[in-house]
């Protein structure tokens, strides 16, 4: 197995959870679900519950059902300032500098938002190319077809590629194409992720251990 990419998710994976930008954006969401759609408050936590786990984005459930601008809507929801949550992160910047493979974003959130974290980490230059929401027509993670216009962008196939992601559901269909699996935030293993690791900066030490054993006649 030759690995030629690797795949890393952004938000609560490039920076911890627990630094709560991503909790910000879910309450910018909460919002914009009560106060520009119009649904009662009460039902909101519902329905973004509902939403996330019958289509992985509150995005897609609001554009089927309320047929709501999802460019009104991303500008919306990630109007905060990541600088506000954590600043640039060397630790990081050196983890990736180390991995020879060829790095890509891979996330839910928009393009504009990416390159805000990026840019606040001090961690941009590494990468390549950002795939985003907008990747297949909002058709986001989980759906496989974003996940078959990422590797056909490439050019490559699943077995290539390295996966890096703080959402176990988010990584099931890069494993059912033939990734390498990686779960951030997390102590134990889900079922079909090959890898589970508390933090990002541990992600380092798994790819060495796979690059070694990738190059071994």
């Amino acid at each position: 197995m030759t690995y030629k990419y690797i795949l890393f998710d952004l938000d609560d994976t490039l920076y911890p959870r627990a630094a709560g930008l991503l909790n910000a954006i879910g309450e910018r969401i909460i919002q914009y679900m009560t106060h520009k759609v119009g649904i009662p408050a009460d039902d909101v936590p519902f329905k973004k519950r509902e939403y996330y786990q019958q289509y992985g984005t509150s995005l897609q459930g609001l554009m089927r059902e309320y047929d709501v601008d999802p460019v009104e809507y991303l500008h919306y929801v990630h109007d905060v300032n990541p600088a506000d949550y954590f600043g640039i992160s060397p630790p990081l910047d050196n983890m990736l500098y180390e991995i020879p493979l060829r790095k890509v974003i891979f996330t839910n959130a928009d393009t504009a938002h990416t390159h805000r974290v990026l840019k606040t980490l001090g961690v941009g230059h590494h990468f390549d190319s950002i795939f985003d929401v907008q990747v297949r027509n909002y058709l986001s993670k989980p759906d496989p077809k974003a996940y078959h216009h990422v590797l056909e962008t490439l050019n490559v196939n699943g077995e290539n590629c390295i996966m890096v992601e703080d959402r176990a559901s988010n990584l099931l269909p890069a494993k059912d194409l033939g990734m390498t699996t990686i779960l951030v935030d997390s102590d134990r293993k889900s079922l079909g992720i090959d890898y589970a690791v508390p933090t990002v900066f541990h992600v380092g030490k798994i790819l060495q251990e796979l690059l070694h054993n990738s190059y071994l006649p």
